[in-house]
C-alpha cells in the first residue's frame, strides 16, 4: 500500500500541489460554513500557487478584511492589486481583490447601457438601495465578478473565497433566483406601463389592464407612492438589460461546472462544521460541480499521543496526593520525613527550600498532565467527528491543517498554512 492509499475507514489524501500546478485548473472555489478558515485557506492557496509559478488572483467576498492584512495590503477593493513580498523566482505573481458589490453592479450598468440610460439607472433611488444591500445581490455580483475575471484571461488561476452562508451555496443559486425574479409576475406587471406606451398603450391600459391600477394602487399603499414610482422607473430603464443578466449568470454557472474548475469544501473538526461540509459535498454533487476535496482546518495533534488521557489524569492525581494533607491533617512525605526536616534543620524551621521547589514542580507537572489529558480528549472527539464524515463520504479526498498557536497575519503565516496543506 502506498503512503497516499487510504487504509480501511480513512479518506484519500487531497494532493494540493498537483491541483495548484495543473494548467487545466483555472478556478479554485473555497466554500464552507462561516468561521472555518475559508479566507485564510484561499489566501494560502493563492500564495503557494503564485510562488510555484502561476499568475494568480484571489477574490474574497468575505466582508472581513483579514485577507488584506495577511497579504500586507492596506486595503482591498474591486480592482486586483499586486501583493508585495511574493517570491517570483518561479515566474508567478499574486493579485488580490475584495468584491465591491455596488461598484460591480455599477460597472455592469455602465458597460451594458447607453450613457443616458446608465445615468438614469445609477441615479434611481431604488437602484441605489438594491445595489447596496438587496438580499441575494452579493452572491449574484460574486458570480458576475468571477465571470469578468475569467473572461479577461489575465490569470492562470482564480481563487475564490465565497461568502460565509448558513444556507449553503447561495452564490450557486443566484442565477436561478435572478431568473425567477425577472420572470416573476410582479416584475412583469411593473414593466407593463413602460411597454404599453403612446395612445394605443393608454387604451390598452384603460381597457385590457383595468386591474393594473388597482394592483399598483394597493402596492403603492404598502410601499409608498414614491417608492413604487422609483421601482417602476428602475424596471423600465433596466428592461433591455434583463436578458443580459440572465445570460451572463447562466454562462458563469456553466463555467463553475466545467472541468477547469475545482471546488474545495473548507471545514473544521467540529460537529456543526462537518455537518455543513457534508451538505456542501452533497449539494455540489447534485449540481454536478467538480469537487476536488475537503480542507480540514484547525486539527489538533499531540507529540505525546502515546500517553492517553486516562493515564495522564491518573498521574496527575498521584502528584496531587503527594502535596495534599492526609485525613489526619498530616502531610504524607516519603520515608516518614518531615518536609522541613533535614540535616542541620533547627527547631522552628518550616518547610525547606528543597521541599518547596519539589512541591512547585509537582504542581506544575500535575497541571501539564491535566492539560495533556484535555488535549487527548479533544483529539478523540475530533477523530470521532472526522470518522462520521468519512463514513458518509469515503471518496472525498481530505487535506488536514494542524491548529496553529496564533492567528495568521502575514505572508509567513500563509506560507506555513500552504506547507501544511501540501504535506
Amino acid at each position: 500500500m502506498s503512503e497516499d492509499t487510504p487504509a480501511a475507514g480513512e479518506s484519500p489524501v487531497l494532493a494540493v500541489d498537483p491541483l495548484l500546478d495543473d494548467p487545466g485548473i483555472g478556478i479554485v472555489v473555497c466554500c464552507g460554513a462561516g468561521g472555518v478558515g475559508k479566507t485564510t485557506t484561499a489566501a494560502a492557496l493563492g500564495v503557494r500557487a503564485a510562488e510555484r509559478g502561476r499568475r494568480v488572483v484571489v477574490l474574497t467576498i468575505d466582508p472581513a478584511r483579514r485577507l488584506a492584512q495577511s497579504m500586507g495590503l492596506t486595503e482591498l477593493d474591486n480592482v486586483p492589486r499586486p501583493v508585495p513580498g511574493i517570491d517570483r523566482s518561479a515566474g508567478g505573481e499574486l493579485f488580490a481583490m475584495m468584491l465591491d458589490m455596488k461598484r460591480t453592479f455599477d460597472e455592469i450598468v455602465e458597460g451594458h447601457a447607453d450613457p443616458a440610460r446608465a445615468r438614469a439607472i445609477l441615479d434611481n433611488p431604488f437602484y441605489q438601495s438594491l445595489s447596496a444591500g438587496f438580499a441575494g445581490t452579493q452572491e449574484y455580483m460574486a458570480m458576475e465578478k468571477l465571470g469578468q475575471l475569467a473572461a479577461r484571461g489575465e490569470w492562470d488561476l482564480i481563487v475564490v473565497d465565497t461568502p460565509p452562508s448558513r444556507s449553503a451555496l447561495d452564490f450557486l443559486d443566484a442565477p436561478q433566483r435572478l431568473g425567477s425574479f425577472l420572470d416573476g409576475r410582479f416584475i412583469r406587471v411593473l414593466m407593463a406601463p413602460a411597454k404599453a406606451g403612446g395612445r394605443a398603450g393608454r387604451k390598452v391600459m384603460s381597457l385590457g389592464m383595468a386591474g393594473l391600477s388597482l394592483f399598483t394602487g394597493t402596492i403603492g399603499k404598502i410601499l409608498g407612492t414614491a417608492l413604487l414610482r422609483d421601482v417602476q422607473t428602475f424596471v423600465a430603464a433596466m428592461d433591455t438589460m434583463f436578458g443580459g443578466f440572465r445570460a451572463r449568470a447562466d454562462a458563469t454557472y456553466r463555467l463553475l461546472q466545467a472541468p477547469g474548475t475545482a471546488f474545495l469544501v473548507v471545514s473544521a473538526p467540529e460537529r456543526d462544521a462537518l455537518r455543513e461540509a457534508a451538505y456542501f459535498v452533497e449539494r455540489l454533487a447534485a449540481d454536478r460541480m467538480p469537487l476536488a476535496g475537503m480542507v480540514l482546518n484547525r486539527v489538533h495533534t499531540s507529540g505525546a499521543a502515546r500517553l492517553s488521557a486516562e493515564r495522564a489524569e491518573a498521574a496527575a492525581e498521584v502528584l496531587d496526593a503527594r502535596k495534599n494533607p492526609a485525613p489526619d491533617g498530616m502531610v504524607d512525605h516519603p520515608a516518614g520525613q518531615d518536609a522541613g526536616a533535614g540535616p542541620g534543620a533547627g527547631p522552628g524551621v518550616g518547610s525547606g527550600v528543597g521541599a518547596g521547589v519539589e512541591e512547585d514542580a509537582d504542581r506544575f507537572a500535575s497541571a501539564l498532565l491535566r492539560v495533556h489529558a484535555e488535549r487527548m480528549r479533544q483529539i478523540t472527539r475530533e477523530e470521532r467527528m472526522r470518522a462520521r464524515f468519512t463514513a458518509l463520504h469515503p471518496d472525498v479526498p481530505v487535506a488536514e491543517v494542524a491548529a496553529l498557536a496564533e492567528d495568521v497575519h502575514d505572508l509567513a503565516g500563509l506560507r506555513a498554512i500552504g506547507d501544511l496543506l501540501a504535506s
